[in-house]
């Protein structure tokens, strides 16, 4: 398809959970988008996730408001082609104008008239905002003390799709959040020696008391927290919807088979060398783990809610001895390792938006996604505006807002437009006022070439 009007009101950028999101918000309002998207909708979920990952949230909640998953148990966990397919279906139910296979190029500030020119594959737009929707999942990070060994194989968990991908042999994982224990898991019940590397963590129980953690996080308002807590900057979630869902326990896993050792600290001469802090990681998680249980209770016991009791979540098994007496160094061969999965999170990448709307870091400035840079907007990044921005249902929210901000302005620039018309202005600044307002209206029109 070719793009014949090169002008639109908002262009957003990425037709993932968010850029589908901010569609559906936009069109309520009648207000002019187009939605471009790279590869296909949802691609992140098709291509860059291993093959056996379901949601890591119940299908009641991982969801937009507007549409169920008919064909998955509410208390089960789609996977990722349900996944996929969910958001294609929400698309088409409200007919968003979502055109694949379109690459963003370029995001530049016009100089002398309102909006952005926007360099595509298929040729230049012009646009009065951008929404860049492509969230947090955009640039896999392997740390620099990755080794350089042609012997090894070394994978970003975005690349892991199935343990017959890899080589024979053990595995080193390194991260343990939600992706490098699920990765973990499989590996070992593939038959496969791990050793699992973990930092610092949260582990809330899958389930406690007949309720899912999605709702207890929901009911004590950890959804809506506004910021971290400090010092967690660091710390990721390790949660689990395999298999029908389960709690995440480290010593569990230990006691399955899978080694665990400190955060990777180095490569040196085919070995590898851990930190001192696998207990202390271990001991933090658990307190997490216990603090959202007695949380739970209070909660119970402040509104009498009749929820049966369950004495045996306390329960803290002894540490295997990986955790008493840990590993600080590994001879790599010696273990047999022959692959590395490094489940080391994603970095955002802007690069294609050269405009006025980051810090010295390159980090997004933004209060709710609405940007430091008049008219550009940022959606789906973790914490946008609460600790649930980043799910499929806080997006959905953001979006809102987002939309809300746009439509507003949109009508200070029509009352602007219109009190010019009403007093005959006709200076320069009336004639870029009066484009600016012609081009508030402006469709897209596409052109299918067969």
């Amino acid at each position: 398809m070719t793009i014949e009007n090169k002008e639109i009101d908002t262009l957003i950028v990425g037709a993932g959970q968010a850029g589908v999101a901010m569609s559906e918000h936009l069109s309520h309002l009648d207000i002019p988008h187009l939605v471009l998207e790279r590869h296909r909708i949802a691609e992140r979920w098709r291509t860059e996730r291993w093959d056996s990952l379901v949601a890591n949230g119940p299908a009641w909640h991982d969801r937009f408001p507007g549409l169920e998953f008919d064909d998955v148990d509410s208390d089960g966990f789609p996977s990722k082609e349900r996944i996929a397919a969910y958001f294609e279906d929400y698309a088409r139910k409200f007919n968003a104008p979502v055109h694949t296979g379109v690459d963003v190029l370029s995001v530049e500030r016009n100089i002398g008239q309102p909006g952005f020119t926007i360099e595509t594959s298929e040729g230049v737009i012009k646009a009065n905002r951008v929404v860049a929707a492509t969230g947090p999942f955009q640039r896999p990070v392997i740390p620099p003390i990755a080794p350089e060994d042609a012997n090894l194989t070394q994978l970003h968990s975005s690349e892991y799709r199935n343990p017959e991908q890899l080589p024979e042999g053990a595995v080193l994982v390194v991260g343990a959040g939600s992706s490098g224990v699920q990765i973990a898991d499989e590996l070992q019940r593939s038959g496969r020696n791990v050793h699992l590397s973990v930092g610092p963590h949260h582990r809330p129980p899958r389930a406690y008391r007949g309720r899912d953690f999605c709702w207890w996080l929901g009911v004590l308002g950890e959804w809506d927290a506004e910021a971290m807590a400090p010092g967690t900057e660091h710390v990721t979630i390790a949660v689990s919807g395999a298999r029908g869902g389960h709690t995440v326990d480290f010593r569990h896993l230990a006691r399955q088979g899978v080694t665990l050792v400190g955060r990777t600290k180095a490569f040196d001469n085919g070995k590898v060398s851990f930190e001192t802090d696998l207990a202390e990681n271990i001991a933090r998680g658990d307190e997490n783990y216990l603090s959202l249980l007695d949380a739970a209770d209070a909660y119970i016991a402040r509104n009498g809610l009749d929820l049966p009791q369950e004495p045996e979540a306390r329960i803290i098994p002894p540490s295997p001895e990986c955790i008493t007496d840990p590993l600080l160094e590994l001879d790599m061969a010696e273990a047999g390792i022959g692959s590395i999965i490094w489940a080391t999170g994603f970095a955002v990448d802007y690069r294609w938006l050269k405009v006025n709307a980051f810090d010295e870091h390159g980090k997004p400035q933004h209060q709710r996604g609405v940007s430091s840079e008049p008219g550009i907007y940022f959606l789906g990044l973790p914490w946008l505006s609460r600790r649930g921005s980043s799910f499929i249902w806080g997006v959905w929210h953001d979006a809102r807002h987002i939309a809300d901000h746009i439509a507003t302005q949109r009508k200070y620039l029509a009352y602007q437009d219109a009190l010019q018309y009403r007093t005959g202005s006709a200076d320069h600044s009336g004639r870029n006022n009066a484009a600016y307002a012609q081009s508030q209206t402006q469709e897209v029109r596409i052109a299918r070439e067969d």
